[in-house]
């Protein structure tokens, strides 16, 4: 079947979804939920496979985790469906409303987008969250995974869909593109009108080739290139805690922290401290020549080190003399993703906060907080980093449009 077929029965999933209750879309979310772990053997006998094949293609240790799926990754899934159906439906909610000086009645209120096409690598987990958040937000999923987890995702939208179904709603409101061929990609991207809005989920290449090629509206889901600074008035045994859990606590996520800022005031007494764990923590240090200069074991730093996602047990560093300085730093080398300061100056927070331009800024808090689940939102569908439309955490909300309905009694323009 054609991706335009696809998308043409997605959108006829779409109109039952618009009207649904929200009664009706919990059941099915619960329905999902339910199935996942009534199916799980499948699943993971299908993840197995992509895994298999994984590592005999040579993928990295971070690509592998995120492809790898366990009973707990799969309940932990099924957990997000269950807090998604107790979140608020957004279908309906009126923005905003008032009476018009001529007696008008305007309200604004949020509706569906439609069909939502996801673009995504490696990660299964991302096959439920879309289909779920979509269903919720009353719109059809088109998904089009990686065909490294091709095995994993066709267990779980298989699952997905037969829950779904017989919860009452079309089974194409989930639906799974053909993974094997880059031509998929191509007809999503050129399916405007019959897709309404696209959002690419992975690493830079994906997402630029998204963002220039599709024809479709795309939100822009972000790399993240994640700072934290370690100011002046930082405690020193609040830093250590926050940056190595911003870097270590998943190596595989948007979220992680990939480079650490050091203010010169505290380098001497911060610096061995942090080298020494990361150390211990077999996280390899990308240092400028000042970082460089309290062990032998930092690698010398690149332009590309400070720019880069690495995904991995990598970290790129500097020391700076000011928090203006800081601030440079991560406007050239950021992603507008998350970027975190770590300081007991309320007047250095504040200064950050609003000089820093990102999705996300943290104040004595890893970076690793920036999530859907974590910030209330349940499973989210993305992190945007683009200013239109949406950005942050992508939850239920993120996934509407709004129209304006207008209520008169025989109100004639003069």
């Amino acid at each position: 079947m054609s991706v335009n077929e696809q998308a043409l029965r997605a959108r006829e999933a779409a109109t039952a979804l618009g009207t649904a209750t929200r009664a009706t879309k919990d059941a099915a979310l619960l329905a999902m939920a339910d199935a996942l772990l009534a199916r799980t053997p499948e699943i993971l006998s299908g993840n197995a496979a992509d895994v298999a094949a994984a590592r005999d293609g040579g993928l990295t240790a971070a690509m592998i985790d995120r492809l790898s799926l366990t009973e707990g990754r799969v309940a932990a899934m099924a957990d997000a469906l269950r807090q998604m159906a107790a979140l608020p439906d957004p279908v309906g909610e009126v923005v905003r409303g008032s009476t018009l000086p001529n007696g008008l009645e305007l309200r604004q209120i949020r509706v569906p987008f439609g069909v939502v096409g996801i673009v995504y690598e490696g990660r299964p987990n991302v096959t439920v969250d879309a289909a779920g958040i979509c269903l919720k937000s009353g719109n059809a999923a088109l998904l089009r995974g990686s065909s490294s987890a091709a095995r994993s995702n066709a267990a779980l939208t298989a699952v997905l869909r037969d829950a779904v179904e017989a919860a009452g709603l079309p089974a194409d409101a989930v639906q799974l593109l053909d993974s094997t061929t880059r031509d998929s990609v191509k007809e999503l991207m050129r399916a405007r009108g019959l897709v309404d809005v696209l959002i690419p989920r992975g690493g830079a290449s994906l997402i630029k080739a998204v963002v220039e090629e599709s024809t479709v509206p795309v939100i822009e889901t972000g790399v993240g290139n994640c700072h934290v600074f370690v100011d002046a008035a930082a405690d020193l045994d609040k830093a250590l805690a926050v940056v190595m859990n911003s870097k270590t606590q998943r190596l595989s996520t948007c979220n992680t922290a990939e480079s650490l800022l050091v203010h010169a005031d505290v380098a001497d007494a911060f610096l061995p401290r942090m080298l020494t764990a990361f150390a211990e923590a077999g996280v390899t240090v990308h240092g400028d020549a000042r970082v460089a200069g309290f062990s032998e074991a930092v690698v010398p730093a690149t332009e590309e080190d400070f720019a880069a996602e690495y995904l991995s047990a990598d970290i790129s560093a500097a020391v700076v003399d000011s928090l203006q300085d800081a601030v440079r730093h991560i406007r050239r080398y950021g992603t507008q993703h998350t970027e975190a300061i770590i300081t007991e100056s309320v007047a250095a927070a504040r200064e950050f906060v609003a000089h820093v331009d990102a999705a996300a800024v943290m104040v004595n808090a890893s970076t690793r907080f920036t999530d859907g689940g974590e910030f209330g939102f349940g499973a989210e569908i993305g992190i945007s980093t683009q200013k239109l439309h949406a950005r942050g955490p992508m939850g239920l909300p993120e996934l509407t449009s709004t129209k304006y309905v207008v209520t008169g009694d025989a109100h004639l323009r003069i």
